[in-house]
């Protein structure tokens, strides 16, 4: 009995520091360059060993596209880790990661070119330290470890680009050029259509007259429902008067709480007045 329990608290400490011990790592990690209208196949493709780095620095031209590929594992299993880029470092000491996409179930990638680094990094002249760093939470240990170099190679005929823009500093001024207000158009147009409708008006009475109007009801109208109508006519008269101001003088925000108030006036008395001409017509009077 106790040889038993002695023999279980034995493998119980033995898988303790086991699972204390572990770490993120990765597995088939690949490199590769490919150059833009190359063939498949064509291009540098090397296997990356979690143990050493790379002997010779892998090199990217200015047509050139790195891929790297790996699985991610914690452990023996692969899993997304909550991080995992690789960390680009120069012999100044200036770094950049580039971030992987990972999937669940570990497979991580990244695609870089010389457009993606810093202009730094292309104006070096030694290789760049490039190091693969994943981790996530928990006990899990961190793996953080020199993968390969990168060597930049530029065409010596092309400048490098400026590093104005990439630099934080005051800029120019910018000076706003706003629209300039709408204006009404000249009195002698305006006066010209003032004109034109005035003159509708005696064609209009005309017609009215031509059609049948009785004016004759008019006093009977005033008489049955004088505010009605008194109203509706000079909710009229208020909405051309708000309809000039605003052609004159005020702005569409002036303009909008008038015209809805005589509006709400005018469709309130319209309906009374109608009410009582619709009464008159019922009673055989029109």
């Amino acid at each position: 009995m106790h040889l038993s329990s002695a023999l279980q608290l034995c493998l119980l400490a033995s898988a303790l520091p086991a699972h204390a011990a572990t770490s993120w790592g990765f597995s088939d990690a690949t490199v590769s360059v490919q150059t833009k209208g190359a063939g498949v196949g064509a291009g540098l493709k090397e296997q990356i060993d979690s143990s050493k780095p790379l002997a010779n620095p892998v090199s990217l031209g200015d047509a050139d596209t790195l891929k790297l590929t790996l699985t991610a594992e914690e452990g023996n299993t692969a899993k997304r880790p909550h991080q995992a880029f690789l960390l680009l470092k120069d012999g100044s000491g200036l770094d950049i990661s580039f971030p992987l996409s990972v999937k669940d179930n570990g497979k991580a990638r990244l695609e870089l070119t010389q457009k993606d680094l810093p202009l730094q990094f292309l104006a070096a002249s030694e290789p760049i330290d490039a190091n693969l760093v994943i981790g996530s939470f928990g006990s899990a240990g961190a793996y953080n470890g020199p993968a390969f170099q990168l060597a930049v190679e530029r065409n010596a005929d092309e400048p490098l680009p400026s590093s104005t823009a990439e630099r934080y500093g005051q800029l120019p001024e910018i000076h706003h050029i706003f629209r300039s207000d709408a204006r009404s158009p000249p009195v002698v147009i305006t006066l010209a259509f003032v004109a034109m409708a005035l003159a509708s008006l005696p064609v209009l009475a005309g017609l009215w007259l031509f059609l049948g109007a009785n004016l004759n009801h008019l006093p009977a109208a005033f008489k049955t429902a004088p505010i009605p109508h008194a109203v509706f006519v000079g909710a009229l008269v208020a909405l051309e008067g708000i309809f000039f101001l605003y052609y004159t003088s005020w702005n569409l925000f002036q303009m909008l709480p008038p015209a809805l108030a005589v509006g709400a006036v005018a469709f309130v008395s319209g309906s009374r007045a109608l009410s009582e001409v619709q009464g008159r017509r019922l009673a055989g009077l029109r």
